[in-house]
């Protein structure tokens, strides 16, 4: 097969086929592809198939939309029946947990268990996912703010340096955490340095990227016009006068500038894990 213009657009099909939610192939899928700069997937979710009626429909669309197939399946019948179908059509298909359960059985020297979703039981750190996503909700954008004495993790920053979506992200993780925004003109929570538990980090970006977001939320809300909230001049001085702060305090500091929301979380729970004591570390095993 001759090369491809790497400079050329492909889209192709994806088909992921689970017997579960099927997140766990959406997330391998998006973290797949995203090293191909020049391909786009085009995605088809076959979730919850669970009986042959399922099965016969997403077959039926991945003979119609040809791709490439990933699947987790725990029936070994729909399985058996889903690679042969892909092997007699030359359509490659790739079951995603096979490595990872092959590796852990030889081990443990145990066999896995065969429920459908055993990773989505009703445990703990079930609930307490719950409750985590339930405080980042109550102490969303300063509110409450007495309330984040019981935080795991508090982060400050100015309008538009993804505080919410990494509180989000992090309460997903089993985090209970707030945020509050700094505010030109408007002091910091007194409150804030009697607090013992939290872990404080503030985020910084760059002004220019701060401005090209503000101007994107300004354009969705149908607001057009020149305001002090996308002055390029205050932008910059509120970004450093919240970098003074963040340094007086002695608070920790993430530049998301160039980063995506998992990886700014994934950078505030290893400054959370090196914060805490060992016996506290147990958090770090959900990553």
């Amino acid at each position: 097969m001759p090369d491809r213009n790497p400079n050329i657009a492909i889209y192709f099909h994806v088909h992921l086929v689970s017997d579960s939610t099927g997140e766990t192939l959406v997330a391998m899928m998006k973290a797949s592809t995203a090293q191909f700069a020049s391909a786009t997937a085009l995605e088809h979710l076959h979730a919850l198939v669970r009986s042959e009626h399922q099965l016969e429909q997403s077959l039926e669309m991945i003979a119609a939309k040809p791709g490439v197939v990933f699947y987790t399946l725990v029936n070994s019948d729909r399985r058996a029946r889903l690679e042969a179908f892909c092997r007699e059509r030359n359509i490659p298909a790739v079951s995603i947990l096979d490595p990872t359960l092959s590796v852990l059985g030889r081990y443990l020297g145990a066999a896995m268990t065969d429920e459908i979703g055993a990773q989505r039981n009703l445990d703990d750190a079930y609930y307490s996912r719950i409750e985590a996503l339930d405080f980042a909700m109550a102490q969303d954008d300063g509110q409450n703010v007495a309330g984040l004495a019981e935080a795991d993790i508090i982060l400050l920053g100015v309008s538009r340096t993804s505080k919410t979506p990494t509180c989000i992200y992090l309460a997903n993780r089993g985090y209970k955490t707030g945020n509050i925004p700094l505010v030109p003109g408007a002091p910091l929570p007194v409150i804030l340095d009697k607090f013992e538990k939290p872990l404080i980090v503030g985020l910084v970006a760059a002004p220019d990227r701060i401005v090209q977001i503000r101007q994107q939320r300004l354009m969705g809300l149908n607001q057009v016009g020149q305001t002090d909230y996308i002055d390029q001049d205050l932008v910059r001085d509120e970004m450093r006068e919240a970098k003074r702060m963040f340094v007086r305090k002695g608070y920790r500091v993430i530049d998301v500038t160039r980063r995506s929301i998992e990886e700014t979380a994934a950078q505030v729970i290893n400054l959370y894990n090196k914060a805490r004591p060992m016996e506290e570390r147990r958090k770090s095993l959900r990553l």
